[in-house]
């Protein structure tokens, strides 16, 4: 290996936001944390893998921040990690998404309207270098087209891993904004 791969996983919710509640009161903030904490200790005993969380407790951090928190330490690999509740008990499976083409052109519409991030390096782009906008826009686009195609062949991966152990929702990656 030539180098360390840095993995950023982001269990979602927290704080005061509890995201879903199951019928039991299990919250999923407190499920994804300790899916997060468990993961993070098998995925750290591999050579050349690191693991970082966005949080490692139960408080709130803004999705800016934990990408921003990515960022920083030049993660390869973003997974947010959710437990939906459903209201029929007998639902069960998982899923996995990506990104979609939408989303990322929304997305990366508010980073370049963001005067605060302006020298931040939006997917690899540096956006503080380049002056001309239809240039910047274009690799942003690029960018994104490729970050998105990588997230669908490891999220294939991850779906075909999650189905040798467990119920999935659909056999394909899906993709949301």
């Amino acid at each position: 290996m030539d180098r360390l791969i840095i993995v950023a996983l982001d269990p979602g919710h927290g704080g005061e936001d509890p995201g879903a509640i199951g019928p039991t009161g299990l919250r999923e903030k407190d499920v994804v944390l300790a899916l997060a904490l468990q993961l993070r200790e098998q995925l750290n005993a591999l050579p050349g893998l690191r693991v970082m969380l966005t949080r490692d407790a139960d408080f709130f951090v803004p999705l800016t921040e934990r990408v921003r928190k990515a960022r920083r330490v030049q993660a390869d690999l973003f997974v947010s990690l959710h437990a939906d509740a459903f209201f029929k008990p007998e639902a069960r499976g998982a899923s996995v998404f990506a990104l979609s083409t939408s989303g990322a052109s929304s997305t990366a519409a508010r980073w370049m309207a963001d005067k605060e991030n302006a020298a931040d390096a939006v997917g690899g782009v540096n956006v503080g270098k380049v002056r001309d906008a239809q240039l910047l826009q274009a690799m942003l686009d690029m960018s994104t087209t490729a970050q998105i195609k990588d997230s669908l062949k490891i999220g294939s991966e991850v779906l075909q891993r999650i189905g040798r152990v467990g119920k999935l929702h659909k056999g394909q990656v899906e993709q949301a904004g």
